[in-house]
C-alpha cells in the first residue's frame, strides 16, 4: 500500500503571537534581506496578517486593499507607509550603527 504524505503550505504567520516574535521576525528579516524593500514590505505583510489585516489597515489609516497591495512583496511600499503599518502594528523602527 502506498500512502502518500499530505504537506500543507507553511505560513509564518500562524507562528506571530507576541509583538516580541513580530519584531524579531522582521529583524531577521531587515538583516537578510540585502537592501531589498520588496522583501521588507512582504515581511511586514506576513506579520500584520498574524495580527490582523483590517485592524491593521483601520490602525494605520489605510483601506484594507491597499495594505495587502503595498505589502505583497511585489512593489515597494512608500516610507510613510511603512511607519504607519510599523506604529499600527506596535513595533518601533530604529537606527544602530553599521557593522564594519
Amino acid at each position: 500500500m502506498n500512502k502518500k504524505n499530505k504537506t500543507t503550505r507553511y505560513d509564518v504567520a500562524e507562528h506571530l503571537r507576541t509583538t516580541d516574535e513580530m519584531a524579531a521576525y522582521l529583524e531577521a528579516c531587515i538583516e537578510e534581506s540585502n537592501g531589498d524593500a520588496a522583501f521588507i514590505a512582504k515581511a511586514l505583510g506576513d506579520i500584520a496578517r498574524a495580527k490582523g489585516m483590517t485592524q491593521v489597515a483601520r490602525d494605520a489609516g489605510l483601506s484594507r486593499e491597499s495594505l495587502y497591495k503595498a505589502l505583497s512583496g511585489e512593489r515597494i511600499p512608500t516610507f510613510d507607509t511603512v511607519l504607519k503599518v510599523a506604529d499600527a502594528l506596535g513595533i518601533k523602527l530604529h537606527a544602530a550603527p553599521a557593522r564594519s
